[in-house]
């Protein structure tokens, strides 16, 4: 199965480069594209994981599904054993690693020893002149950056007919290349405001607490983003 990521990625580079220039890390933002042909009620909520290839005997799936799991558990989801289960849940994901280029401006200082009036109490890092130069820029050059693009696709099928009731696909992209890190993003931005309606494409944006880790704010999403192609994954399980 080809992972759908492959239709997620440039969008996540615009917003990672405003947050390197603004030296702004306080925040996640995740692009989350859902399609639902969703009719189950709360009594028929019960699901057990499957798993493919690779996923089989792994931990990093199990690590994985508890996060799914947890999530899930909000919206009255109770796993059970397959066998009794009226849903299954597949998990697919991937990170991919790219450089991303930021074209910066240079400004000219005519005083880069001293600043403007003679000293750092009227110059500050930039000069009395602020933060422009004298004259403005006087040209740009581009800086490259590092940039990992993670996805996680989550699927839900009727145990007993097959049919495909709930598919997924949340992708995000930040300066860490750990999949593990980017993951509980994923999970809870995937499954916001749970079931949403066809076709629904939106951002969801979650803070990072004080310690870097993830925070338990209401995450907030904006609605009617569409996203554009990235390259192939680095790395993809389904």
């Amino acid at each position: 199965m080809n992972f759908p990521m492959k239709t997620f990625a440039r969008w996540a580079a615009p917003i990672l480069a405003a947050m390197w220039l603004a030296g702004c890390t306080t925040y996640v933002q995740t692009q989350v594209t859902a399609f639902s042909d969703w009719s189950g009620s709360d009594t028929t909520r019960t699901y057990a994981f499957t798993r493919k290839g690779e996923q089989q005997n792994s931990i990093e799936q199990t690590t994985y599904e508890t996060l799914v799991a947890n999530e899930l558990s909000k919206y009255n989801f109770r796993q059970v054993p397959e066998a009794s289960a009226n849903y299954q849940v597949a998990l697919a994901y991937s990170v991919r690693g790219d450089m991303m280029t930021v074209r910066q401006p240079v400004y000219y200082d005519p005083w880069p020893m001293y600043g403007a009036w003679g000293g750092p109490f009227w110059g500050g890092p930039w000069g009395a002149w602020g933060p422009y130069g004298a004259w403005g820029a006087t040209g740009y050059v581009d800086q490259s950056y590092p940039v990992y693009i993670h996805a996680l696709q989550i699927r839900m099928n009727d145990r007993k007919t097959g049919r495909e009731t709930y598919k997924v696909t949340a992708v995000n992209s930040t300066g860490d290349a750990s999949l593990y890190q980017a993951m509980p993003y994923l999970v809870r931005s995937a499954l916001a405001d749970f079931p949403l309606g066809n076709g629904t494409v939106r951002t969801v944006t979650l803070p990072v607490d004080k310690n870097g880790g993830f925070s338990n704010e209401t995450a907030a999403a904006v609605s009617n983003e569409r996203a554009v192609a990235p390259a192939p994954a680095a790395k993809t399980v389904d």
